[in-house]
C-alpha cells in the first residue's frame, strides 16, 4: 500500500491547490491491493543501453509499432520487434509548433488523429511550468520535428512544480464513453459527443504528478482550444502513466517507485464518473524501478497481452521490461 510519507503528500498538494483556487479531485477512499493479475515472469525488452536515461511514455501503434518518448532532451523514437527486444530508430527531436524549444515529452499515446505528447515543461526553461499537449505525425522521418498542434492545460490543470506537472496521457474513444454513460462536469448531462465539435471520436486524459489526479478533455483538433469534461482521483501518490485497455474498458493509472510500483484500473461507474475498481501490486519479479511509461499490447497471444513498461533510470543498463496481462 503507498506509504505515510506519499499519502501526506498527496494531501498537502491538495490543500494548496484548493487554496490558490484550482480545483482538483476528492481523494479516493482507501482500497487494498492485490497481486499484479498477469504472469508474474518481467523481462528485459531492449538490448543494453539502447536508450540510456530519462525514457518516459510508451503507446503502442499496433503490434509491429511501439512509440516511446524521452524527456531530455525531448525526443520521440519509433520501435520495431526483434526477437524478445523492442529497437528504437534514430529518434526525432522534439519542438513546439514554431520550431522552437525543447518540450520535456513525458506521455505519448497514439490516436486516430496522430501522436500526442505530453509534456510539463520547456526544457530550455526549466523553472517554469508549460503543461501542454502537443500533436506530431507519426510519419515524419528521423531528425528534428516541429508539433502540429498545441493545447495549453497550463491555466486549467492544479499549479504544479514545472517537474511534476502532466506525466501521462491517453484517449478513450467516444463510443465507450457513451455506451457507459459518462457524466459531462462542463454541462451537467450525460457527455454528448456531438456537443464538441471539431474534436475527433473520443477524449484525451492526462495525468497528473503532483496530485495523482486524472483529468479528461476535448480538444479542439482544429485550434488550440480545451474543454474538460471531468476529473479523477487515483488514490495514487503520482501519476506516471495512463493506457486505456478497449478489450476489458479499463483505463489503467500506474505510478513509480513513489507508491512501490502500484497500478489501479478505473471504470465508468453507475454515476457516470471514472472511479477505481482495483489497485495491483507490481509483478513479482519486478524490482521497485521508477517506471515512467506503461502499455499494453492490442492483441492476445498464447500467454497474454504483453505488458511494457519504460525505466526512467535505465537501471543496468535497461530501460525497457515486458511482461503480460490477461486476453480479457
Amino acid at each position: 500500500m503507498v506509504g505515510v510519507m506519499a499519502k501526506t503528500r498527496v494531501v498537502l498538494v491538495a490543500a494548496a491547490a484548493l487554496a490558490l483556487g484550482f480545483g482538483v479531485p476528492a481523494m479516493a477512499a482507501p482500497h487494498d491491493s492485490a497481486a499484479w493479475p498477469g504472469g508474474a515472469d518481467v523481462h528485459n525488452a531492449d538490448k543494453k543501453d539502447a536508450f540510456g536515461k530519462n525514457l518516459s511514455g510508451l503507446t503502442y501503434e499496433n503490434d509491429g509499432v511501439v512509440w516511446a518518448v524521452q524527456n531530455s532532451p525531448g525526443t520521440l523514437y519509433r520501435l520495431t520487434p526483434d526477437g524478445d527486444d523492442w529497437t528504437p530508430d534514430a529518434g526525432r527531436a522534439l519542438h513546439y509548433p514554431d520550431g522552437s524549444g525543447d518540450p520535456d515529452g513525458e506521455g505519448v499515446v497514439a490516436t486516430p488523429d496522430g501522436l500526442f505528447v505530453s509534456t510539463e515543461r520547456d526544457n530550455a526553461d526549466g523553472d517554469h511550468s508549460k503543461q501542454q499537449i502537443l500533436r506530431f505525425d507519426p510519419s515524419s522521418p528521423a531528425g528534428d520535428v516541429s508539433a502540429t498542434g498545441a493545447w495549453d492545460l497550463t491555466a486549467d490543470l492544479p499549479t504544479s512544480d514545472p517537474n511534476e506537472g502532466i506525466e501521462a496521457i491517453s484517449w478513450v474513444p467516444d463510443s465507450y464513453l457513451t455506451a457507459h454513460g459518462l457524466r459531462d462536469e462542463h454541462t451537467g448531462a450525460a457527455y454528448d459527443p456531438a456537443a464538441y465539435p471539431g474534436h475527433g471520436t473520443g477524449l484525451y486524459v492526462v495525468g497528473l504528478e503532483s496530485t495523482g489526479g486524472v483529468y479528461v478533455y476535448a480538444l479542439d483538433l482544429g485550434g488550440a482550444g480545451a474543454t474538460r469534461i471531468t476529473s479523477a482521483d487515483t488514490g495514487l501518490p503520482a501519476v506516471m502513466d495512463l493506457e486505456f485497455e478497449p478489450s476489458t474498458g479499463h483505463l489503467w493509472a500506474v505510478c513509480d517507485d513513489t507508491c512501490d510500483g502500484h497500478s489501479v484500473t478505473l471504470d465508468i461507474d453507475g454515476s457516470g464518473a471514472f472511479a477505481v475498481a482495483a489497485e495491483y501490486d507490481r509483478p513479482d519479479d519486478m524490482d521497485n524501478l521508477n517506471n515512467e511509461g506503461f502499455a499494453i499490447a492490442p492483441a492476445c497471444g498464447a500467454d497474454g497481452k504483453q505488458v511494457l513498461w519504460s525505466d526512467d533510470d535505465n537501471d543496468d543498463g535497461h530501460a525497457l521490461r515486458a511482461g503480460t496481462l490477461p486476453c480479457t
